[in-house]
C-alpha cells in the first residue's frame, strides 16, 4: 500500500541507493540503517511496516537484528526480508526459523524485491474484515488477526496467521504446498521449503499439551492437513 515505510538495512550504500529508488517509484516512504545497532533504534523509533535486512552488517549481524526484532512485542509483527550474499540452504533455513518472513538471495531482480514487499505487506495486513473461522475450540478472527485455542490466544506470526486460517478453513482436508505458496507467499512453482519451515514453527504454537491436539498432519507428495487428535 503506497505510503507504508520501509526501514532498509545494508552497508553497501549503492544497494541501498538503488533499492530505495525502486520502492519510492511504487510509493513507498523509505528508511536506511547501515548497520545493527542503527537498524534497531530505528525500527523502534520509526516503526517500520516492513524491514529488509542485510545479514553481514558491521557492530551487530542481522541474525541477531532479527531475533531481537521478533522478540519485542512492539515490533514483533514487522515483517522481515532478508536480502543477502548468504545462498547456502542452511542460511535461508536459519533464517526462516529465526523469523524471517521471507529471504531473497543477492545479486537479486528489483521487481522480485518489490512484488515481494507488496505481498509481505498484503499479508501483514488483515484485509477484509469481520470474518470469523470456528472448528472445535479453534476460534479464528480474521478481522482481528486473532487465534484462540480453546479461549488462550497463540502468539503467531502474520505469516503463520495466514497459514493457520488457510488450513482451517479447509479443516480435514489436504491442503497442497503449492496451494498455500501461492496463497500465502503469491509464489508460483517456487521452493515449497519455505510453506515446510513456517509449519513447523506453527505446530510447536499449537501444541499446549491438552487434548484433543489441534495438529498439522503432513501427507507426503500432498501437502498439509489440519485436524483434531485424541
Amino acid at each position: 500500500m503506497p505510503g507504508q515505510r520501509i526501514l532498509i538495512v545494508e552497508d553497501e550504500e549503492a544497494i541501498v541507493e538503488v533499492v530505495s529508488q525502486t520502492l519510492r517509484r511504487h510509493g513507498y516512504e523509505t528508511a536506511a540503517a547501515a548497520d545493527g545497532d542503527s537498524a534497531l533504534e530505528m525500527a523502534f523509533s520509526l516503526r517500520p511496516d516492513l524491514v529488509i535486512l542485510d545479514l553481514m552488517l558491521p557492530k551487530m549481524d542481522g541474525w541477531e537484528v532479527c531475533r531481537r526484532l521478533k522478540a519485542d512485542r512492539q515490533t514483533a509483527s514487522v515483517p522481515v526480508l532478508m536480502l543477502t550474499a548468504r545462498r547456502e540452504e542452511r542460511d535461508v533455513v536459519e533464517g526462516l526459523e529465526i523469523g524471517a518472513d521471507d529471504y531473497m538471495k543477492k545479486p537479486f531482480s528489483l521487481a522480485e524485491l518489490a512484488a515481494r514487499v507488496k505481498a509481505l505487506l498484503r499479508r501483514a495486513d488483515p484485509g477484509e474484515g469481520g470474518k470469523i473461522v470456528e472448528d472445535g475450540d479453534l476460534r479464528i478472527e480474521v478481522d482481528g488477526e486473532t487465534a484462540l485455542l480453546r479461549g488462550t490466544p497463540l502468539d503467531l506470526s502474520p505469516t503463520e496467521f495466514r497459514l493457520l486460517e488457510a488450513l482451517a478453513r479447509r479443516m480435514g482436508r489436504t491442503v497442497p504446498r503449492e496451494e498455500l505458496l501461492s496463497k500465502i507467499w503469491s509464489f508460483y512453482g517456487g521452493d515449497t521449503r519455505t510453506v515446510d519451515v513456517h509449519i513447523s514453527r506453527l505446530r510447536k504454537k499449537l501444541d499446549d499439551g491438552k487434548r484433543p491436539a489441534l495438529a498439522v498432519n503432513s501427507l507426503r507428495g500432498r501437502g498439509y492437513r489440519l485436524v483434531w487428535e485424541e
